[in-house]
């Protein structure tokens, strides 16, 4: 399950681990103009891992996700 909430600055998904016994927290990934971040609750240490994505790194990981195995460059948009 998930949910997508567009607020003043950010597009907002959270995913919701469904799944077996083993469940993750929700993960939420946050859409900014200049980056995208991803944040989830670590009970371990009572804390939040957050990562930053630039626009950039995005765009080669949304690539990635469709390609087999290699090193790739992606050639710049005119």
């Amino acid at each position: 399950m998930f949910s997508i909430e567009h607020e003043f600055d950010a597009t907002v998904v959270t995913l919701v681990d469904e799944g077996a016994p083993h469940l993750q927290e929700d993960v939420i990934v946050s859409g900014f103009e200049e980056c995208v971040t991803v944040e989830q609750y670590d009970p371990r240490t009572d804390s939040v891992n957050k990562i930053t994505l630039s626009m950039t790194q995005m765009r080669d990981l949304a690539a990635a996700l469709s390609l087999p195995e290699g090193v790739y460059v992606r050639s710049k948009p005119d």
